[in-house]
């Protein structure tokens, strides 16, 4: 009887670590390791990282990362969901993707809400004004400018709180909006990642100027369901051998190579899976 009650006691600890380290309601986090079908939540409108061509197929270096990194976890098939940067916390939460790939910044905050793997790319946030403006040379020249603000997005936090430059906001639901309101002259800038602004400037040529004025780290990283350790560490694996084997290499040059854009091809630092 002794055993038996020892037994029990085991069984009851185990089942409730697991529902500790759930992400879904009634079981255990699912994870993306071995998962013969993956649902990915990736950008639709951001040119040279995440968009649907003419014929509805996504493309760009955010989507050519997931389609590796699926492969790489045993993948066989990879549905592609377009999420809006408010969006991606809730849909991995929900269980509605497995993961995101999405130029999506690593962050204490968002740290608290979905599992890491990566970074799979650092890049560095820039400014875009329009081609005619000589006004924006740096940050603090953003100051009084009306600054595009995307909902669910850190990057404009990274001038108004982090830097205190008093722009004026301009609220805007996508990064594709941003860049219609610059080139139509209803905000002055947009302030994000310099891979997003490269593949803006490259679409719109000399509408829009790139400032190169790069004032912070923005570490890509491949959101996960809360609780999946096991998938974040085989998603931090994929990422070293896609460095490894000249792949992350070959896609930046694919998508960045003619836009002047000073890329980096060494493995990142990773954040760790804990």
């Amino acid at each position: 009887m002794r055993l038996r009650r020892i037994g029990l006691g085991h069984a009851l600890a185990l089942t409730l670590l697991a529902a500790a380290g759930c992400g879904v309601a009634g079981g255990a986090t699912p994870s993306v390791s071995g998962k013969d079908h993956l649902v990915i939540g990736v950008s639709k409108d951001q040119p040279g990282l995440g968009f649907r061509d003419g014929y509805g197929a996504y493309k760009g270096f955010d989507v050519d990362v997931a389609r590796d990194i699926a492969k790489r976890l045993g993948a066989k098939h990879v549905t592609f969901k377009p999420l809006a940067s408010g969006q991606r916390e809730g849909a991995l939460r929900a269980g509605d993707v497995d993961m995101v790939v999405a130029s999506y910044s690593i962050t204490q905050q968002r740290k608290t809400q979905v599992v890491f793997g990566g970074p799979y790319y650092v890049a560095h946030q820039d400014i875009l004004v329009r081609g005619t403006d000589t006004t924006v040379r740096n940050v603090r020249d953003l100051r009084g400018k009306r600054l595009c603000q995307v909902a669910g997005s850190v990057s404009w936090q990274r001038v108004t709180q982090e830097r205190k430059i008093q722009a004026q906001l301009v609220p805007a639901s996508t990064y594709g909006q941003c860049l219609d309101d610059l080139t139509s002259g209803t905000v002055d800038a947009i302030s994000t990642d310099d891979l997003i602004l490269a593949g803006f400037a490259a679409q719109r040529g000399n509408q829009v100027r790139f400032v190169n004025a790069p004032f912070s780290d923005e570490k890509y990283g491949v959101g996960l369901r809360p609780g999946d350790i096991g998938g974040c560490e085989d998603v931090n694996k994929a990422i070293t051998e896609m460095y490894q084997d000249g792949t992350a290499a070959t896609l930046l040059k694919r998508w960045f190579g003619s836009t002047g854009l000073n890329v980096t091809t060494t493995v990142p630092q990773f954040e760790g899976c804990g």
